[in-house]
């Protein structure tokens, strides 16, 4: 049976949470590929992700499904793991208005645009697990999860915590991020970290689907 191990840890009545649980992913690259196949393979029925790019060569050292070169990735990955809903979309302030999110449990925000990414925090802060600075980074033991008001050592939390404050948001959500010091000047990367980052922000979606009522 395929999900009997997932259903031999986290028992009958939270794997049927899961597999009732509604997830959107917002980009599937280094982190949120890896966000996808851990969804996946736990069990979670409905799994939705958006990107607008396509593969290249220098996506091959850290995502998954980057051998197929010049697809567009929500498409190859809906080859990969066929039960997944796509929408091929750019993310920006004009789609973030008008989508609607509410028929998601949980919004994984794996995504690059730093505006869009403090937009979102700010119309979907309850649903959400959002990845911080993942690149220029090899140590995979770094990881914290935590609060975005707590987190630290990262120049994206700094400028999205600053951003909030200026537009007297206070609320909480959950964020991902590594304290780590850049390892180098560009956008070196690593996939022991970005994958990891994937991994992690899975185990905090899994933990609070199943810490929810019902099914």
């Amino acid at each position: 049976m395929r999900f009997q191990r997932c259903r031999m840890l986290f028992g009958e009545e939270d794997f049927a949470k899961l597999q009732a649980a509604s997830v959107i992913i917002l980009g599937v690259g280094g982190v949120g590929s890896f966000a996808l196949d851990c969804l996946y393979r736990s069990g979670v029925g409905k799994i939705t992700i958006l990107d607008y790019d396509h593969y290249d060569i220098t996506n091959q050292n850290r995502q998954i499904g980057a051998e197929a070169v010049g697809s567009a990735k929500i498409e190859h990955l809906q080859t990969l793991y066929p039960d997944i809903t796509v929408i091929h979309q750019q993310m920006d302030l004009t789609w973030l208005e008008c989508f609607d999110f509410d028929p998601y449990d949980l919004i994984i925000d794996a995504a690059d645009t730093t505006r869009v990414k403090i937009e979102l925090a700010k119309k979907e802060y309850k649903k959400l697990l959002m990845s911080l600075g993942s690149a220029k980074r090899y140590d995979s033991s770094k990881i914290e999860v935590a609060s975005i008001w707590k987190s630290h050592g990262d120049a994206l939390g700094r400028k999205i915590r600053n951003e909030l404050k200026k537009a007297k948001f206070d609320r909480n959500f959950t964020v991902v991020f590594s304290p780590e010091q850049a390892k180098c000047k560009e956008k070196g990367s690593f996939v022991g970290v970005t994958g990891a980052f994937g991994l992690t922000l899975c185990s905090e979606a899994i933990k609070r689907l199943i810490s929810q009522k019902g099914t």
